[in-house]
């Protein structure tokens, strides 16, 4: 592995009236000159059942904001889950909000301010628009309030693994969802690495595949004081079927889906013949265990990563050194090269979940992208032109 050290000019495009952020590392923030953020006023505690933030959209020329709507389901890690809508990309966007008493999807014009609501909130939305998947964000917010919401409690709290909270399928068309797969079926499915101790279970992440056909999911167990969680990988068909234990419980992390067999995990690897013994950074293959580790030895640290939109490059971060620097970089699938784009200052946070991670992010055509940060005292959003390198460096990623 040869990494390329350089400084790229980084371009903050939010105002300083107010703490922005977009939120998650897979996610769609662009749409030519528009970019999607979220505005709180404060970012010195963790969000509380009645805080807000706005809904809006940054100007990469003019680096205005405009507010679009104000929500009560977000949070500092993930935001409202804000995204183009793929079905409209040009005009709809879609977040996570609150409606009769409960979290709700909201899809938005933003041409004609047209609402629509969906009858639960998205997790994952289908790359074609068409389906979302939902989970339980209250539960969520008891076992990690950096991806959870403030505003209603989990009615299953005292439930370890209800039968009728889960994994929801919702139809994007007509705002309905359904129960495809309950907790006490992952449960039945996964829970022998427990033995007989039952345990209070959590779906912290889950996404859709490439093509929409199946989703994976992070299965957690609520941990006893003073203890870390497990984390089981699970994949299944769009309906609920087909479960796969692609990774037994242990230590699993963030992924990024190349197509709709492969995704790049950092994960004990505790199947592969390939592994190590430790947490490291590699590509599995749905429905089996095989798989092989990426740049070996090199992303052995936790990071948040995404394939370009021409899937040839990596885009990642890494967690804050001992001086609490950041790095961005990109890494060629093809030639074993690894440029860092530059190292941002991560302001030190008195709650875990208050940390701002970059969580970069492309823009639709792999000509720029974008991450949040505290380099300059507050929460902003920042975009890095990639021209520059593509000229310098183009035919070596590339090749």
């Amino acid at each position: 592995m040869e990494i390329i050290k350089k400084s790229y000019y980084a371009r903050r495009i939010s105002p300083l009236d107010g703490e922005y952020f977009f939120g998650y590392y897979d996610l769609q923030p662009f749409n030519g000159k528009l970019h999607l953020t979220h505005k709180a006023d404060f970012a010195d505690r963790l969000q509380q059942r009645f805080d807000t933030a706005q809904i809006g959209l940054l100007d990469l020329e003019t680096e205005k904001f405009e507010e679009l709507d104000v929500t009560g389901a977000w949070n500092f890690q993930q935001g409202a889950m804000l995204q183009w809508n793929p079905a409209a990309p040009e005009e709809e966007i879609v977040y996570n909000s609150l409606a009769d008493g409960d979290y709700c999807g909201v899809i938005l014009n933003i041409q004609s301010g047209r609402k629509r609501l969906l009858d639960r909130p998205v997790a994952s939305v289908s790359r074609d628009g068409r389906y979302a998947l939902s989970i339980n964000f209250a539960r969520l917010y008891d076992f990690r309030p950096g991806y959870g919401y403030a505003r209603y409690g989990d009615p299953f709290y005292h439930h370890n693994h209800s039968s009728r909270d889960g994994v929801f399928l919702t139809d994007m068309l007509t705002g309905k969802s359904r129960l495809i797969l309950s907790m006490q079926e992952i449960w039945e499915f996964s829970h022998a690495f427990f033995g007989d101790k039952d345990q209070k279970m959590v779906i912290n992440h889950i996404t859709f595949n490439t093509d929409g056909s199946r989703f994976l999911m992070l299965v957690r167990n609520f941990p006893e004081k003073g203890k870390t969680h497990d984390t089981a990988v699970i994949t299944a068909d769009r309906d609920g079927g087909g479960l796969f234990l692609l990774s037994d419980y242990g230590v699993q992390s963030h992924y990024s889906w190349f197509d709709s067999e492969k995704v790049i995990f950092y994960s004990g690897g505790k199947e592969l013949d390939c592994a190590r013994g430790w947490a490291n950074t590699y590509i599995l293959k749905d429905k089996t265990y095989e798989g092989e580790i990426v740049a070996d030895g090199f992303f052995h640290k936790d990071h948040h990563m995404s394939y370009s939109p021409d899937r040839r490059l990596i885009l990642t971060d890494c967690y804050p050194d001992a001086q609490r620097m950041q790095p961005i970089r990109i890494f060629s699938t093809g030639s074993d090269i690894c440029v860092e784009l530059g190292r941002f200052y991560s302001m030190p946070s008195s709650v875990t979940d208050l940390r701002c991670d970059l969580h970069p992010r492309w823009n639709r055509d792999g000509s720029m992208l974008s991450f949040d940060s505290t380099h300059e005292g507050r929460r902003g959003v920042y975009v890095i032109d990639l021209e520059e390198m593509y000229r310098e460096f183009g035919d070596s990623l590339l090749s």
